[in-house]
Parts: C-alpha cells; structure tokens; sequence
C-alpha cells in the first residue's frame, strides 16, 4: 500500500493528488493508494481518499503502508521517519499556487542533503519512477532520525558517575 499525505494547509495540492490518481488510473501503480487531500479539490477516482484523517489512523496507514509520500512539512515527514520509513518527499510550490514560497522546496532539499533520509521529489514528472525503484533507491540508507541525544547522554552519565564517585570520596 502506498500512503500519500498533502498536510492540512488550505491551499490545495491537486498536482500530487492527481498525478497519483493517474499513476493508479494506468495501472502503473498496481498496490491500493490512500490519500489525506487535505484542501485539494482534486478527488480521486481510483484512489481511496479523504480529506484528513484522525492522527490515530494516520499513524496506522505510514505503519502499514510500503511507501509513504508527504508534501514537505515537516511534520508530515518526521512521522514516518520515527516509525522507520522513508518517505518520499513532494514539496509544495509557490509557481502552482499550493504554498505562499518554495520554503517546503527548501526545508526538504537541505534535510535530504543534510540527513539522507527522505527522497525529495520536486519535479512531478520523475515521481513515477521513484516509486517504481523506491526498494532499490531506499537500500542503503537509514531511516529514523539522526540525533546527537544518544551521545549527549552517554557523556552526561559518563560525568555524573564521575561527580557520584568523587563524593564518595569524600
């Protein structure tokens, strides 16, 4: 299953919902498709859809689902990296009328570059084959979050004991 998430920003993302929608329509996509479309006034045809759907079943869907392709909120594709997948990343852009700027073509191009644990996806035309080669693209990388608190810890507790057992010397 494929889980595709446009966020709850109340300009529409029509150019993703219905690119998918196409995708399912040709059968080049042969898995089922859920879509949140959010303010999109796009509905699909051949797509199960609605417009939100409680976060609790949000969750449910980026757990089950073998790809999971957000607009680029952070939110939206945090989500999926803390249950441990990688998401394919479609920003939003200003020049379709689906964000006031291209911060979404920002933020998801310098956390692909930064993190290498998304797949952002800007042209629309190229989506098609980075579902079709998504098993292939994702080998190698890791998802989840890169974080610098597992080692912040280890050195916090490091000198703690240290400081336990100096007072116990005393």
């Amino acid at each position: 299953m494929i889980f595709v998430t446009v966020g709850t920003h109340e300009q529409p993302f029509n150019r993703l919902v219905e690119y998918m929608d196409r995708l399912k329509e040709n059968k080049i996509i042969e898995e089922d498709v859920i879509i949140q479309i959010g303010y999109s006034t796009y509905e699909p045809q051949y797509c199960t859809w609605s417009k939100l759907f409680p976060y609790p079943k949000m969750v449910k869907y980026v757990e089950e689902a073998r790809i999971v392709i957000t607009h680029g909120g952070p939110s939206s594709f945090i989500m999926p990296l803390q249950i441990g997948k990688i998401p394919i990343v479609v920003p939003r852009q200003k020049q379709f009328d689906e964000h006031v700027n291209d911060h979404q073509v920002e933020f998801a191009k310098a956390v692909a570059e930064r993190q290498k644990n998304i797949i952002t996806v800007e042209d629309i035309t190229c989506l098609q084959d980075v579902i079709l080669n998504y098993n292939d693209r994702v080998s190698g990388m890791t998802a989840g979050q890169n974080s610098n608190n597992a080692e912040f810890n280890a050195k916090l507790k490091s000198v703690v004991d240290e400081l336990m057992r100096e007072r116990k010397k005393r």
